[in-house]
């Protein structure tokens, strides 16, 4: 599993922003809303959760391709561009949809985590 995920990182990272994208653009009226998950700020913990593994794959594509860190860092950059658009998108052009600055906070911060832990996938990866 470890080789397929080091391998095909691009492509995974690739299909999962997609996938991050198809479930920020469905309506709002397909979502469950249950309030004692709302309490616990699970919404929260979804956005950075995506993007933290949107971020983890790249960071494993970046180090298999033998790419800088600033390389890495640029896709960061990139990935938290990202969550702020999907965010002006949820609010502009997705139906049923509403933007929220914390969202973009939690993205952000899924993102950063997954780059604090640069040196971890090189190491469970086999990257070195």
């Amino acid at each position: 599993m470890k080789n397929f995920i080091r391998e095909n990182s691009g492509k995974l990272a690739l299909a999962w922003a997609l996938v991050i994208f198809c479930l920020c653009a469905t309506p709002g009226s397909y979502i469950p809303s249950v309030s004692w998950l709302e309490m616990l700020s699970f919404d929260k913990w979804v956005h950075a959760g995506v993007f933290f593994v949107l971020c983890s794959l790249i960071s494993i594509h970046t180090q298999a391709r033998k790419k800088s860190i600033q390389v890495l860092l640029v896709y960061v950059l990139l990935c938290i561009i990202y969550g702020g658009a999907l965010e002006i998108m949820q609010a502009k052009v997705f139906s049923e949809r509403s933007a929220d600055w914390q969202d973009f906070i939690a993205n952000s911060f899924g993102c950063l985590i997954s780059l604090l832990l640069y040196k971890r996938w090189s190491k469970l990866f086999s990257l070195q």
